[in-house]
């Protein structure tokens, strides 16, 4: 069996290529509407469930660190943001859920604003 970090290595790689070559697919992605993000997220999510399911009915989740965290994690990190929320609310944590949802969205919006803020006044 493959070291985990070299897994989530390896994977990580993969999937941030990938995202790359998606972005550079799809021609309309740009400052007006960000869809080749969108695109990312969507699949990236989708594509986590699948694996997740199937490795844990199939596999033992003996690839988890190459698919899940490396290659679905440096295609998006949205995918395992989905997770994590469909897992919690699966265990039946209904306002758990709902607060990791809304506090992970507006604080990831207040980071980005916070750190460009930042990143402005050092460097602009």
């Amino acid at each position: 069996m493959m070291n985990p970090f070299f897994q989530v290595a390896i994977g990580g790689a993969m999937g941030a290529t990938a995202r790359y070559a998606v972005y550079r697919a799809i021609a309309w992605h740009g400052p007006g509407f960000p869809v080749a993000t969108g695109v990312v997220n969507v699949v990236g999510s989708f594509a986590m469930g699948v694996l997740a399911a199937f490795m844990a009915y199939r596999w033992n989740n003996h690839f988890a660190p190459l698919l899940l965290t490396g290659l679905l994690g440096g295609f998006t990190t949205f995918s395992a943001f989905s997770l994590d929320a469909l897992t919690l609310w699966e265990r039946g944590q209904h306002v758990g859920a709902a607060v990791y949802i809304i506090a992970s969205v507006l604080l990831s919006i207040a980071a980005v604003v916070a750190g460009m803020a930042l990143g402005r006044g050092l460097w602009a």
